[in-house]
């Protein structure tokens, strides 16, 4: 009886400790990962590497940025749900996080299945075309569409990619049904509408802003309440006379459910600290992204998601869009 005690006893003090004291304390002790459910080269890619290094001083460890791409992202938010609560693997998702919630009947994971850390950026859309599209502005594209809505093509980066919600939105805006072509990705999806395959992508400026200044592509307008500032050319759908066309890619990073709180407190820090990054900050602005640093905290998390899932359900009911 008295070494079954003891047995006991130790094992309590141990598990306190694990988790509540010297290890705690020394979080962490190998590389993180910070798992990104698109592909490679995607926006939302380039945030999670630019973020991971701000991260990596804070945390006195690498932070490794690990693509699982598929099924407009529930492959590897899935993933995530899955994974050891043990402050070791965290996500980087978007506004996907909440649409796919309606856009899947099953898309494999819910909000409870994580722990918030916080909010990280908001990413505005621009609306694109092909180089040689035959529009000059936003109303000359816009009239076009809808003169020839057979003949134009949407494309996106997959059901419940950035791309496809504001591809959604644009059409429900103007009328027309247009042939949707969605990609494993947004990274096929630029590659083709720069190689003139596919006509209109409505995408984040952290992954057009390039091809914009570069002259590959036309831009139309921007879906932001304000212009974008590293676009100062581009008016908003507002401008072009659509009220209340505005949408932005927000991103936020969580962890496992039931993560040890030593471990959210620290990875709390470390967003905080790569937020207030300079190399960070001058980054994300050049791409026209606007961080969210006071918001960066799990309960500002919490609250815009269990806000947001209502609203997009109720945004795709009314547009006839049913769960995959």
């Amino acid at each position: 009886m008295k070494n079954s005690t003891l047995k006991l006893t130790t094992a309590l003090i141990l598990g306190s400790a694990l988790f509540g004291g010297t290890a705690a304390a020394q979080y962490p002790e190998r590389p993180v990962s910070m798992v990104v459910p698109f592909s490679a080269g995607g926006p939302t890619d380039t945030v999670a590497r630019s973020l991971a290094e701000a991260m990596r001083p804070t945390l006195g460890e690498t932070v490794l940025v690990e693509n699982k791409g598929g099924a407009g992202g529930t492959i590897g938010v899935s993933h995530v749900a899955r994974s050891k609560p043990d402050g070791y693997t965290m996500l980087l998702m978007h506004i996907g996080f909440s649409t796919a919630q309606s856009l899947y009947k099953n898309p494999g994971y819910s909000s409870d299945s994580f722990d918030p850390i916080g909010l990280v950026l908001d990413v505005p859309m621009t609306i694109i075309a092909r180089s040689d599209f035959p529009a000059e502005n936003i109303n000359e594209l816009i009239d076009y569409v809808k003169a020839n809505p057979d003949k134009v093509s949407l494309a996106n980066a997959g059901i419940g990619a950035a791309s496809h919600l504001c591809g959604t939105m644009f059409s429900n805006a103007i009328g027309v049904d247009l042939l949707t072509i969605p990609y494993k990705g947004t990274g096929p999806a630029i590659n083709d509408l720069l190689g003139k395959q596919v006509d209109i992508l409505c995408d984040q400026t952290t992954n057009t802003s390039q091809h914009i200044k570069a002259g590959t592509v036309k831009a139309y307008a921007v879906t932001s309440k304000e212009r974008v500032p590293t676009l100062p050319d581009l008016p908003t759908m507002q401008e072009a006379g659509y009220d209340g066309f505005e949408i932005g890619i927000w991103h936020g990073l969580w962890a496992p459910k039931g993560t040890p709180q030593p471990a959210l407190d620290k990875l709390q820090e470390a967003l905080k600290a790569g937020l207030a990054d300079e190399a960070f900050q001058t980054r994300m602005a050049g791409l026209g992204a606007n961080l969210l640093a006071d918001r960066a905290n799990p309960e500002a998390l919490s609250a815009h998601v269990n806000q947001q899932v209502p609203q997009w359900a109720d945004l795709f009911k009314k547009a006839g869009i049913e769960p995959q």
